[in-house]
């Protein structure tokens, strides 16, 4: 059976950019603005806050971990507020690549084991935005295991160790978001995998995107009636089930463009659409270009 969130963290391409334990003492505040990078958060020990745009201030406490699929502006504080919250401080880098915040003397009041990930995809504002804007799981020993490992091998000069990472990273995505999937999740891919009626339409339309799929043949998939299907659908996912459709026809077919092995044609017809002229149309009306064009440029930036 196909697991249409495997299939989306697998076509984002996670690798690691970087990893990093940093300690805190006293009062600190740092902030980020990494657009587009997915951050993540293991609290080692201790206690900490974080702020991210458009949420309430999460304490995040020993053994918590946090994903962020698109870090588009958060903020992490100690406990022990600053004079101002304008203020920043500077992280200060100790032996063995730890960094620290706040006192630079004395025991930690936190431990944080913080790191960025890149995305592969050229369509991975699309995929994110089938994922909630922030992943909290607390007290999950699983993956504090995976980020120890992550952080690991991101350190070390293994043989194959970029391999090695990619599938550690593919894991840890896929563990954290079904942790934190469930009917009180974002809008989105999660929520409408804990709908097991949503679930059966979303698997049939992973398995089978080449099929001439109607709102009907959906609805009927999920046992609801038209009508029930489309509101749900909507309410649970955040989209409409063929505009959910079409994004992940069009993620399978940039997939398959980026390879020359596959002609445009070819391309069509493993994406559902009955000629390469008709394809064309709602790919270009959906990418902003051409798929010849598309492939193209694709191809040339892989030579570069």
């Amino acid at each position: 059976m196909v697991d249409p969130l495997a299939e989306v963290v697998t076509l984002l391409q996670p690798s690691a950019r970087f990893s990093k334990v940093v300690s805190g003492a006293g009062a600190w505040r740092v902030r980020r603005s990494d657009a587009g990078q997915p951050f993540y958060c293991v609290v080692l020990e201790g206690s900490c806050v974080l702020e991210v745009q458009g949420s309430e201030p999460l304490t995040l406490l020993s053994g918590d971990f946090v994903l962020i699929p698109e870090a588009d502006g958060f903020a992490m504080s100690s406990l022990v507020p600053l004079a101002s919250e304008e203020l920043e401080t500077t992280p200060v880098a100790l032996l063995h690549g730890e960094f620290r915040l706040g006192l630079q003397d004395g025991p930690a009041d936190v431990r944080l084991l913080v790191g960025h990930c890149t995305l592969g995809s050229p369509d991975a504002a699309m995929l994110v935005a089938l994922l909630p804007r922030l992943v909290h799981v607390r007290g999950d020993a699983r993956l504090a295991t995976l980020v120890q490992l992550v952080g690991e091998e991101s350190r070390a000069e293994r043989p194959a160790r970029e391999v090695v990472l990619a599938r550690l990273l593919e894991v840890l995505f896929i563990e954290a978001l079904r942790s934190a999937a469930g009917t009180e999740a974002p809008p989105g891919l999660l929520r409408g995998l804990a709908d097991a009626r949503l679930a059966a339409a979303l698997r049939q339309m992973h398995e089978s995107p080449t099929q001439a799929w109607t709102v009907a043949l959906l609805a009927k998939a999920a046992a609801l009636s038209r009508s029930a299907f489309f509101v749900r659908f909507n309410h649970a996912v955040g989209m409409a089930p063929m505009e959910y459709l079409l994004a992940w026809r069009m993620a399978l077919a940039k997939r398959l463009l980026r390879g020359k092995a596959v002609g445009i044609a070819e391309v069509a017809q493993r994406v559902g659409y009955s000629s390469a002229s008709t394809f064309s149309v709602a790919f270009t009306r959906h990418v902003g270009q051409p798929p010849s064009l598309y492939a193209r440029q694709q191809w040339e930036v892989q030579a570069s």
